[in-house]
């Protein structure tokens, strides 16, 4: 039963993507702008099933698991195999000095860390950088798996451990994933005959939306591997279409607990800031790394009436 639930939502999501490109292409300025920004939250959903399948909890088989995480990547676009071992790398580094975007450590640049949470999280070259590299290694491979790649451009932009450990995939079956992910965005493009700037813009707002949904859930968190995020308040319609993806300390705390099971993990007493919260604070930038092991930065993200409101809450 999951795995033909998680099924109907990919394709039902899938067809939703496709309308909403279709009428930003083709129909007026009031309702392509209404699809560009449907679009930035529907094309979450087969993300967030890709990321089921990174944790082995969307069918009930290896191969069905694997054949489901590897089609929903085709809406990123991305390989499923580099989204699994870059998702489980994430799993082991959270929090630590090799994934930590809203703080600066000594001896780095506060100007640097600035540049990437505002231009990778927050105006959306997060997603962009990960589907230009994958289009790197569509043409290049060898580009994207050279020493000059891995460890000195990939670094460079924070993504030095990650490049690393995807490199050393098997170039095949990489290339083979990346190549029906673009050949599938190539296909509903000529299908639905889509403007190309339109389409463009649709990918824009799903980068911005996607972009900072990846470190909102993080920020300001206790530096602690397991614990290091938040469960996120959002609206229940917005929720739904992420498949409870805001429940992301939930998920870190039992990665293989499937999406709908999650709310029944949401411990009410713990303290749960509002996506916009977060969003809001990370434009005031970087600040200096509290220790590792160090508890979430309430007093940075809440008012001090809110905590005195919430004093029975517990941090993450």
């Amino acid at each position: 039963m999951p795995g033909m639930l998680n099924v109907s939502i990919l394709f039902l999501s899938l067809a939703a993507s496709w309308l909403c490109l279709w009428i930003a292409s083709h129909m007026s300025l009031g309702f392509a702008l209404v699809a560009v920004w449907l679009f930035s939250l529907v094309a979450n959903t087969p993300f967030t099933l890709m990321h089921e399948a990174v944790h082995g909890v969307s069918c009930s088989t290896p191969r069905r698991n694997e054949l489901l995480g590897i089609v929903s990547g085709w809406a990123f676009p991305t390989s499923f195999s580099m989204q699994r071992l870059a998702h489980i790398g994430h799993h082991l580094r959270n929090r630590t000095d090799q994934e930590l975007y809203d703080y600066y450590l000594p001896g780095q640049s506060r100007l640097v860390r600035n540049f990437w949470l505002f231009t990778g999280n927050l105006l959306g070259l997060y997603w962009w950088s990960v589907v230009l590299g994958n289009l790197l290694y569509l043409l290049a491979p060898w580009a994207y798996r050279s020493r000059f790649f891995v460890e000195r451009y990939a670094p460079a932009l924070g993504f030095g451990h990650y490049v690393a450990d995807l490199a050393r995939l098997p170039i095949l079956r990489v290339w083979s994933e990346i190549a029906l992910a673009f050949g599938y965005q190539a296909l509903i493009f000529y299908w639905l005959d889509l403007n190309v700037w339109w389409t463009l813009v649709c990918y824009g707002a799903f980068a911005l939306h996607w972009s900072v949904l990846q470190y909102a859930d993080h920020a300001w968190s206790a530096r602690n591997v397991r614990d290091g995020a938040w469960n996120l308040k959002v609206l229940p319609p917005f929720r739904w279409v992420a498949l409870n993806y805001h429940y992301h300390l939930a998920h870190h705390q039992h990665p293989d607990v499937p999406w709908y099971k999650l709310p029944t993990l949401i411990d009410p007493l713990t303290q749960q800031p509002s996506f916009w919260r977060v969003y809001f604070s990370l434009w005031k930038g970087v600040r200096p790394a509290p220790p590792m092991g160090a508890p979430a930065d309430l007093a940075f993200l809440f008012p001090s009436a809110d905590l005195q409101a919430n004093d029975t809450s517990n941090h993450p």
